[in-house]
């Protein structure tokens, strides 16, 4: 697994430019300019909803083990067909045998598998789209503002995503991922098909909240620290960024299902 820190520095003035240029419209968006990590893989659960898939290995205090990952295939949430594959690649970890994934295959993650993998993230906000840069092996999304889907949408590695600001909150609508031996929801390997819907919705919230969601997740599923090449600023005194993401996917799941990822602002030195 290639663990690389992007060189978002030089990126981060045109960010904040940008930001400031569509922020003089009538409703200013929210600023989600800044480095932005988390210290832990996998979603967290999302209040009033089925906890997604995690994993059967546990630490002898409880939490997850980060690296052997062996999903649970008795969750409510999967279709049979996909319980089964899910059952399958825990039987090859634990076996000892190597699991492909897009992370080792040094493949596009495509959402949702993005969020379920990756740590540190900066959104570079401009007047009709936002890239999406993503620390491990230099993943980048972009999402163009204020426009529809085509009306036959061709798949592609990352799919067709179309975003909107709603008050405080961007909104992603995402559609058309291709399909193929490596498309996952998350590290699990819980299959995606090509009828999967995302919508992910990033706001700011309180920054106690943020330490604590994000503090009790680590509890859940263990840390990453240094291996993960994200150093969250314990002391940092402003906002956390949160994304909720929802699920749709008919033909891998018995429901649509959210999830919850927090990041907190990365620490500079």
């Amino acid at each position: 697994m290639r663990m690389k820190r992007i060189l978002f520095g030089a990126l981060a003035a045109i960010s904040i430019g940008s930001v400031s240029t569509v922020a003089e419209t009538a409703v200013p968006i929210p600023d989600f300019s800044g480095l932005w990590g988390r210290n832990a893989f996998d979603f967290e659960p999302a209040p009033g909803n089925p906890k997604p898939v995690d994993n059967l290995v546990r630490l002898p205090n409880g939490a997850g083990n980060a690296s052997m990952l062996v999903g649970d295939y008795n969750n409510a949430l999967l279709k049979p067909e996909t319980a089964a594959v899910v059952k399958r690649r825990g039987e090859l970890a634990l076996s000892g045998a190597s699991v492909p994934d897009p992370s080792n295959q040094c493949a596009p993650f495509a959402p949702p598998f993005t969020f379920s993998m990756e740590l540190g993230v900066q959104l570079l906000q401009a007047r009709d789209h936002i890239t999406f840069l993503y620390n491990q092996d230099d993943q980048v999304r972009r999402v163009w503002l204020n426009r529809a889907h085509p009306r036959n949408v061709k798949p592609t590695p990352m799919g067709d995503s179309v975003g909107r600001y709603e008050g405080d909150t961007l909104v992603i609508d995402t559609v058309g991922i291709a399909t193929g031996p490596l498309a996952m929801n998350d590290r699990y390997g819980t299959p995606r098909s090509p009828s999967a819907h995302i919508i992910e919705r990033y706001r700011l919230i309180d920054g106690a909240a943020a330490k604590e969601a994000a503090e009790r997740h680590i509890r859940e599923n263990g840390p990453m620290g240094l291996a993960g090449a994200v150093l969250v600023d314990p002391n940092f005194p402003g906002k956390g960024l949160q994304l909720k993401i929802t699920i749709e996917d008919p033909e891998v799941f018995t429901a649509p299902w959210s999830a919850v990822v927090t990041y907190r602002a990365q620490r500079m030195s």
